[in-house]
């Protein structure tokens, strides 16, 4: 993932970086990301070098995007949307 359409999704989600951060991952954890005074800007920075640290799945749909967990929120956006899955 580049950083625009990083900035974009997080735009689209209305969701700050640090809402889609995974802690748990080594790097999060080696950089102390949970504690750490970093900006926003510093944040994707980081996201799009190690990616691992995104959470997915994001889906976007037309001009739409939500963070695939819980699994409803996929499912609320396809449903919005009229796509049908057979």
């Amino acid at each position: 993932m580049d950083r625009p359409l990083l900035v974009k999704l997080l735009t689209i989600m209305k969701m700050a970086p640090r809402e889609i951060l995974r802690y748990g991952e080594k790097i999060s954890k080696d950089l102390n990301l949970k504690h750490s005074d970093d900006t926003d800007d510093q944040i994707i920075d980081l996201m799009i070098l190690h990616p691992e640290l995104i959470q997915r799945p994001i889906l976007e749909i037309e001009d739409n995007a939500v963070l695939g967990r819980p699994i409803d929120n996929i499912t609320d956006l396809i449903n919005r949307s009229g796509i049908s899955i057979d």
